[in-house]
């Protein structure tokens, strides 16, 4: 007996009979590179509260007009997946967003014609023009950030990673790299084990974990200026 166990571990690493831990998460993919990336497009979305003309898609690039606010929302819930999206604002000071683990019973009470935007855990598009707007009236932005802030939503729940907004809710990027109006941005969102990372143009910015729930629907928005969306993929993880 003392043979053969001498014999299996030459053979096999001790940690490949006996784990010493869970297998790990998947390692962040924002090159799209592994198996599994799926690119979404119109038939991938449901319209949840915008108008039939809000959002037209056109070789897999969604065109928003904005009006009214609202969003459309995934086919499927999702709990642990990477999303990839690349955005542009048409017009100075947009607004917009992509919701994760967007809560069902949210979406049917925008479905009854009650509210505007659902409850979940929100990424922020947000154009720069609309900082220097905000702050033209005297007002002071320090609650919200045009770099890809991460915050919960309505009955959501997040810790979120620091820097944090001043009353602890909203994630605040570490970086400051969204570019202008008219121009591309790439989004990265890694949702995997009740935590949201969020990386801009290449870098890791912002995110939080402890999200409660930690399974939804994925929901783009409209918020009042005309945005599009592009490259959109998805990967479902384990």
């Amino acid at each position: 007996m003392k043979t053969a166990l001498i014999l299996l571990l030459a053979i096999f690493p001790l940690h490949a009979i006996f784990p010493l831990h869970a297998e790990e998460p998947a390692k962040p993919r924002i090159d799209l590179t592994g198996p599994g990336w799926t690119a979404l497009g119109g038939d991938d979305f449901v319209h949840v509260n915008c108008a039939d003309d809000t959002w037209t898609w056109k070789d897999g690039v969604a065109h928003c007009t904005g009006k009214p606010v609202g969003v459309i929302r995934t086919n499927e819930q999702y709990t642990n997946f990477e999303l990839t999206a690349e955005w542009s604002h048409q017009k100075p000071a947009g607004n917009s967003g992509i919701f994760v683990w967007t809560i069902p019973d949210s979406i049917k009470t925008l479905e009854a014609g009650k509210g505007r935007l659902p409850q979940g855990i929100e990424v922020q598009v947000l154009d720069l023009e609309y900082k220097t707007r905000y702050e033209k009236g005297g007002k002071i932005a320090d609650w919200f950030t045009c770099h890809g802030d991460v915050f919960p939503v309505g009955a959501a729940r997040m810790k979120p990673f620091p820097p944090a907004a001043p009353n602890g809710k909203r994630s605040f990027p570490s970086h400051e790299t969204t570019r202008g109006v008219g121009e591309w941005n790439h989004y990265y969102i890694r949702a995997i084990n009740g935590e949201v990372r969020l990386w801009v143009n290449g870098t890791e910015v912002s995110g939080g974990n402890n999200c409660e729930p930690a399974t939804g629907y994925i929901c783009l928005e409209s918020e009042g200026s005309p945005i599009i969306f592009r490259n959109l993929r998805l990967r479902v993880l384990p």
